[in-house]
């Protein structure tokens, strides 16, 4: 009799046990990819750019990048790389602050959802102003007697740019979350439009104003398009043409 019982409940057990070798054990769920990268431009804390870029991906080969950059007053970055000691000579005290923001879709040609090399179409929009600053000019009238003009200025600009950026984004540990993003080379053209004013205490004749226009003409300022004109208290500079600028450095991120 036990005997019975033990093989009926076998018998009720083989469909159980068969179903169970008859059904593959389902794979295990697939890590999801961290699509979310916040990063910042190391290199450029040497110029005073403090930076944030946040990068999304969308999907394996796409993603949206959006950047933030802003530079706190301070000295002219390169200055002397445009303005001869002369000239430089001109702007006892001339500082500068900036901002800019930049879109940036990403099309990876790699292993993507973030990683390896890539190609980016980005627009830019920047922004420039001055504190107030000393300019100074010699007048050296017929007679031969050199008068040194004194002028306070001050100003601001922005542009418009679009550009292309090549480079290669890497993860630098197992778990994929510290990110390494080289931006090899990247240029932008647009246009951009300011204001900047110099105003004297001391009246400017003619011959005064003339003197001083061919002296701020003279600067050629690299890149831009600026139209000079004076009056008896001064001159008026304003920025209307091309707008232009260069990206490479490396940037340290975080991905999540």
């Amino acid at each position: 009799m036990t005997k019975k019982i033990i093989s009926l409940i076998a018998l009720s057990a083989m469909p159980f046990v068969q179903a169970q070798i008859e059904s593959p054990i389902p794979p295990a769920p697939e890590v999801p990819e961290k699509m979310n990268i916040v990063k910042t431009n190391v290199t450029a804390y040497a110029f005073r750019n403090f930076n944030l870029t946040y990068e999304r991906s969308l999907n394996q080969w796409f993603s949206l990048t959006i950047g933030f950059g802003t530079m706190p007053e301070g000295k002219v970055p390169f200055i002397n790389s445009f303005l001869n000691d002369e000239d430089e000579k001109q702007f006892q005290n001339l500082e500068i602050k900036a901002t800019n923001f930049t879109l940036e879709p990403r099309f990876y040609i790699g292993h993507g959802y973030g990683k390896g090399f890539y190609f980016a179409p980005y627009y830019r929009y920047s922004s420039v102003e001055s504190n107030d600053f000393d300019f100074y000019y010699n007048f050296q009238p017929v007679n031969g007697i050199v008068y040194p003009i004194p002028l306070m200025g001050k100003g601001e600009a922005g542009g418009h740019s679009g550009g292309l950026m090549v480079g290669a984004q890497f993860f630098l540990n197992k778990a994929q979350s510290l990110v390494l993003d080289f931006w090899i080379a990247g240029a932008h053209y647009g246009t951009g439009k300011g204001d900047f004013a110099l105003t004297s205490d001391i009246f400017l004749t003619p011959e005064m104003q003339a003197q001083l226009k061919k002296e701020i003409e003279d600067l050629d300022v690299p890149f831009v398009d600026y139209t000079v004109e004076t009056n008896t208290e001064g001159a008026r500079i304003k920025v209307d043409g091309p707008w232009a600028g260069f990206r490479s450095g490396l940037s340290i991120g975080y991905r999540f």
